[in-house]
């Protein structure tokens, strides 16, 4: 680590409350997903109805991180944080409506807010780090964002299984409600807590910023895509679903389970300097990228093969999901670092914004076909269309900076 975060100074200290803002947005995050999919779905809404409801979540995702980058650049990074925190309570509280009123267009609305929401406490979060540590210091940069992104992953699989045991205890909307008053408090405290210039750009962007000029961030932009396209495809709608028909699973199984394995899946994020060699003083590059792309991109077909071929599906399906889940860490942890690494210094939030805004769209994606292919091919046929996504990420990263000092200065055209 470096000397900075061993004697905090403001800056460290203001990334550490943004960290915590986000920590904390994530808990209710993963818990709002969870209570939606399995409640909805108690209710008798179809794989394709229950994709629907979280339609607007991602379109959203898609232009908040477009936009949000440019907003953090100009406003400062607290701001952007705020408003998510703020926009997140609304959506909890307008899904407190009596039952009667959770119709698909309400709904739909309202995980249009939290989709605002969670994309503009990400990229502060993600932007942030930039103005940590030196460019200097790669191998200390990876590290911090490979912390940040296991811990939030681990974080949010705490929030499916907290969803899980808040739909048992409470009910849909006691356990919304309850959500939406800790987090009000949290809130609160940023609001008193957060300086106002944490990350404003030293000039002033303008609307034509919004779309990276450089090289490197657009081709990993594309292959970001994909690979959440290749994780929502089966994961989102299609996993819970079949768990809770298939093996006939409730609420705490399910929940309790796709919890262990975020959180399994988080933990090995904050693993993956280790993994692909740190400790050698190597830092990745696009050929990282590429060869742990290609890697992964045989597991989905692996899965489906043995599902067709009548094996024993709990122990295809769930050791499957668990490898899977092993090896598609390392492959975010590898492309978080290299946003963060690749960002302009000054306005990093636009090239973050626009980065994940690739992500939000390969979640979009995702996740209306998890539902669509589900209702009418069956699990079987996602996970085929996540090989194919894979593929296509693989294929991409071919086009990835490989020498080690393109990963520090990639051109821009």
């Amino acid at each position: 680590m470096t000397s900075a975060v061993a004697r905090p100074g403001p800056e460290v200290r203001q990334y550490l409350l943004v960290t915590g803002n986000y920590w904390a947005f994530t808990l209710t995050d993963g818990a709002l997903r969870m209570l939606v999919v399995l409640h909805f779905h108690s209710l008798g809404y179809s794989p394709l109805q229950i994709a629907a409801l979280f339609l607007f979540y991602e379109i959203f995702g898609v232009i908040t991180n477009l936009f949000g980058g440019y907003l953090g650049a100009r406003l400062g990074l607290n701001r952007t944080m705020n408003i998510g925190l703020a926009l997140q309570v609304g959506a909890l509280l307008m899904l407190t409506v009596p039952a009667a009123m959770l119709s698909v267009p309400w709904v739909m609305a309202a995980q249009a807010l939290s989709g605002v929401a969670k994309d503009l406490n990400k990229m502060s979060a993600k932007s942030s780090i930039k103005l940590l540590v030196p460019d200097t210091a790669q191998g200390a940069l990876y590290q911090w964002v490979a912390i940040l992104t296991g811990s939030k992953n681990a974080l949010k699989g705490v929030g499916f299984f907290l969803g899980g045991a808040l739909l048992a205890l409470m009910g849909f909307t006691g356990a919304v409600l309850a959500m939406a008053g800790v987090l009000a408090l949290i809130w609160v405290g940023s609001l008193i807590l957060l300086r106002k210039d944490l990350g404003k750009a030293k000039v002033r962007p303008k609307f034509r910023d919004l779309l990276s000029r450089s090289r490197a961030i657009n081709v990993l932009s594309g292959a970001r895509l994909f690979l959440f396209g290749a994780r929502d495809v089966w994961f989102v709608v299609a996993l819970p679903v079949y768990l809770s028909t298939v093996f006939g699973w409730d609420f705490w199984q399910v929940g309790g389970f796709l919890a262990a394995w975020i959180i399994g899946y988080g933990m090995v994020q904050s693993a993956a300097p280790a993994i692909t060699g740190k400790a050698q003083g190597r830092v990745p590059d696009g050929r990282s990228a590429l060869v742990w792309a290609l890697t992964l991109a045989g597991l989905p077909a692996a899965i489906a093969v043995g599902l067709q071929a009548s094996l024993d599906p709990q122990w295809v399906l769930l050791g499957g999901l668990m490898l899977f889940g092993a090896l598609f860490a390392v492959n975010s942890s590898l492309h978080s670092y290299l946003i963060v690494s690749w960002a302009r210094s000054d306005g990093v939030s636009l090239d973050v914004g626009f980065y994940y805004m690739s992500n939000a769209l390969g979640r979009l994606l995702g996740t209306l076909l998890s539902g669509w292919i589900y209702q009418i091919q069956g699990l079987e046929a996602c996970l085929w269309m996540s090989t194919l996504f894979l593929l296509a990420t693989a294929a991409i990263s071919v086009r990835l900076p490989r020498p080690p000092s393109a990963s520090h200065a990639p051109e821009s055209t």
